[in-house]
């Protein structure tokens, strides 16, 4: 297929760690696509924080970005007059990209279509969205160990005036709605309150 009809195919929303354990399938010695979870993948959406910047601006002009979302990190790369993509952003930076799957001596990487300055708290948003896309059932034994995991959360916050339901969830690594539902029932049994929306304090 050609190359300008790669815009065509969805920009899949991942994680970079999704990225690295997917499966590269090859066309003779060119990528095709990447196989995650039945999905024939060669465009992904990723936000991240860069972590790296490199830039080759001589006769061989080539850059790169070193991005990481807490999962895992993976490289964008740009060659010819595209490293001016890179020039306005730097290390620390929060950055959304949208973009083709490459590889390279076995690496896979990103080549860039867009890229766009984000707030770091759009970090959360991406794992809430890749979250609610895992299949996962927790054991009674694991929503129980949970449990204990959000109160003692919850205990351990109470002398800086409580913790952000959002933090929680980003440090626990459990599927959002399972928490969230594990929440509820500890507000309606009274061992946990809402000061504000969002914030949870101990009550025992």
């Amino acid at each position: 297929m050609p190359e300008q009809e790669f815009k065509r195919y969805v920009a899949y929303k991942m994680l970079i760690s999704d990225i690295l354990a997917g499966r590269i399938v090859f066309d003779a010695d060119r990528f095709k696509f990447l196989e995650f979870r039945n999905k024939q993948i060669i465009r992904v959406n990723v936000i991240a924080n860069i972590t790296d910047k490199y830039i080759q601006d001589d006769e061989k002009k080539f850059a790169s970005l070193t991005l990481d979302d807490g999962s895992g990190q993976i490289k964008l790369k740009a060659f010819g007059e595209d490293i001016d993509k890179f020039k306005n952003y730097t290390q620390g930076d929060t950055v959304q990209v949208i973009g083709l799957l490459r590889t390279w001596n076995d690496e896979i990487y990103i080549t860039p279509e867009i890229i766009k300055k984000r707030e770091p708290p759009y970090l959360l948003l991406r794992k809430l969205e890749t979250d609610l896309e895992k299949p996962k059932i927790l054991e009674r034994s694991e929503l129980s160990q949970l449990r204990e995991q959000i109160l003692d959360s919850v205990k351990k916050a109470e002398e800086s005036g409580g913790i952000e339901i959002e933090t929680m969830i980003l440090q626990l690594k459990q599927p959002p709605q399972t928490i969230n539902s594990e929440i509820k029932k500890l507000l309606e049994e009274g061992m946990v309150y809402e000061p504000r929306p969002g914030k949870l304090r101990y009550l025992g």
